[in-house]
């Protein structure tokens, strides 16, 4: 998956506009390798259930500390443990968001009214003001 993420970044860098990567469940993790790995082609990161998925030499705690931009995380109250020491690694950066939602599911499910039919509407207004404020 990750070179296929890599390839949408270049290609998108050809477009000349503002790029957004959103990762959900495992590409939440693979987003923070790509944003740190490609400095300057990235304008936010969003993460949704991000964690130390990858075994080796691949720590994503660590390519959080070379994040040089704006970053949403979400994740569910029981996953807060594995998020939240990602979330910390990035540099800080006024923009960026850790949200637990009350009624939180997995991944970018939590959005979805069929996955999550208690908070889904509530959940969009952190992510489109978050998406409005660094993509203007």
């Amino acid at each position: 998956a990750k070179p296929d993420l890599q390839a949408a970044l270049d290609w998108a860098g050809t477009k000349n506009l503002p790029v957004a990567i959103w990762g959900s469940r495992y590409s939440s993790s693979l987003v923070f390798l790509i944003a740190g790995e490609n400095p300057g082609k990235v304008k936010a990161l969003l993460s949704f259930s991000p964690g130390e998925y990858f075994g080796g030499d691949h720590r994503v705690r660590d390519a959080a500390t070379k994040v040089a931009v704006p970053v949403y995380v979400t994740a569910t109250a029981s996953e807060k443990a594995e998020a939240e020491p990602i979330y910390n690694a990035v540099p800080a950066n006024a923009a960026s968001r850790f949200v637990i939602p009350p009624h939180a599911v997995h991944g970018s499910s939590t959005l979805i009214a069929a996955r999550n039919p208690e908070d889904a509407a509530a959940n969009w207004p952190t992510v489109m003001a978050f998406l409005k404020a660094v993509l203007g």
